[in-house]
């Protein structure tokens, strides 16, 4: 019969996780607690959800919900979850250089978009623009052939009207 503590922390863990759109996996072991603690503010500022767990019961829920991370779970194991914009703002914080620089927090797996993935392309994740960028480029996209045909025909006016001005200045009519 399954220890009651360990079916409280499966229930927790399928609460949390049910309506996680993606999740990110990354040792978290070595840091000391200011660091820690650091690095959960800067998470909860990006609306993620960040927990220890412990391997064998996240495999469970996972594999309960589907989600097969692969051989990820060995070691210190955290897992940041929460939806699509703010797993990219996670991925940011655990890509930036000054935690990168320690060593102590790597990435070991991910889903996104529904795809299970491995290190290096959860640890990928981090370059993808988030909400404000995305829409900050497409805006530029879309608007740039209307700027392009406004400067084209502002040009043909304004040279119209310098041609007239010259010939107004050299006392032809």
């Amino acid at each position: 019969m399954p220890n009651i503590v360990n079916q409280m922390v499966v229930r927790e863990l399928t609460d949390e996780f049910k309506d996680a759109e993606g999740m990110l996996a990354v040792s978290f072991g070595g840091l000391d607690v200011k660091t820690t603690e650091d690095l959960r503010g800067k998470l909860a500022e990006k609306g993620v959800g960040f927990r220890m767990v412990r391997n064998t019961l996240a495999r469970r829920v996972l594999a309960d919900r589907g989600i097969d991370m692969g051989e990820c779970f060995t070691g210190n194991t955290g897992i940041a979850y929460g939806d699509p914009e703010s797993i990219i703002g996670a991925a940011k914080v655990f890509a930036d250089p000054a935690v990168k620089k320690g060593k102590l927090v790597e990435f070991k797996a991910g889903f996104f978009d529904g795809e299970t993935l491995d290190a290096s392309s959860a640890a990928q994740v981090a370059d993808l623009p988030d909400r404000d960028t995305a829409n900050a480029m497409l805006l530029g996209v879309l608007s740039a052939p209307a700027r392009g045909l406004a400067v084209v025909l502002s040009g043909v006016t304004s040279n119209t009207v310098r041609v007239l001005q010259a010939r107004v200045d050299k006392g032809e009519e």
